[in-house]
């Protein structure tokens, strides 16, 4: 369990500074956007803190990104859009996912209307 946290310190740090940097922004930038101080930024790009879900409405916020993202590995050296390894297959599967609610929902009142 420890090392899962560890772990998600680090892709969180990594994303954060990636996103940041990405975007033209300075820790104390990123800091008002989101109200925070810049020694929290500094903090959280240093793993030494961890994060309200709060911060992280407020960092997707920011970035423009869903929250997960700020916690998937990116591949090195791609400097269009900082490609997110998992992305495509994740939002496969959120897809998927939805379809299936809906067919299962769909099925669900079409039950209860024919009762």
């Amino acid at each position: 369990m420890a090392d899962s946290i560890i772990k998600a310190k680090e892709l969180l740090a990594i994303n954060i500074k990636a996103l940041r940097k990405k975007k033209g922004i300075s820790q104390e930038e990123l800091a008002e956007i989101i109200n925070l101080s810049s020694q929290s930024i500094s903090d959280i790009e240093g793993r030494r803190t961890w994060v309200s879900d709060k911060t992280l409405e407020g960092l997707a916020k920011a970035f423009d990104v869903d929250i997960f993202q700020l916690f998937v590995p990116t591949i090195e050296g791609n400097d269009s859009n900082q490609t997110l390894v998992l992305y495509d297959q994740l939002q496969k599967l959120r897809a998927d996912i939805k379809e299936d609610i809906d067919k299962r929902l769909d099925q669900f009142f079409l039950s209860e209307k024919s009762s």
